[in-house]
């Protein structure tokens, strides 16, 4: 069993900066995705298990960044230039330990965390 444990969510103004982590259990490719109210839940980035290929949505191309730390089984989410329309819960999800090819897709994505709240105010 994958255990995800997320943190980092918190309240931001416009044009400021939040970085989340989650901490993994094994060492899987992880992505992250977002859901904001009314809305349904979006692919926002996703790595591979080494940390050499990265994928990132067209919203936040260029303003966020993830990576991993390997020896501390974290992957890091850095958002920069925070829009009001970035605000949403935040989900980390891993694919199944067979799999190395990063995705876009919910239904690939086998274990999910808890979500962490981000806020972004005008």
């Amino acid at each position: 069993q994958v255990q995800l444990v997320e943190s980092g969510g918190g309240l931001v103004q416009a044009g400021g900066s939040l970085r989340l982590a989650c901490v993994e259990s094994g060492r899987h490719v992880m992505g992250w995705f977002r859901q904001a109210v009314g809305k349904e839940r979006e692919f926002v980035s996703a790595i591979s298990r080494s940390g050499s290929t990265t994928d990132y949505a067209d919203s936040v191309k260029g303003r966020f960044t993830i990576s991993r730390d390997n020896a501390k089984k974290t992957v890091y989410l850095q958002m920069d230039s925070l829009k009001p329309e970035d605000a949403a819960i935040y989900y980390c999800a891993v694919r199944p330990a067979t799999y190395s090819i990063v995705s876009r897709s919910l239904s690939d994505y086998s274990y999910w965390g808890q979500g962490t709240q981000v806020t972004v105010s005008s």
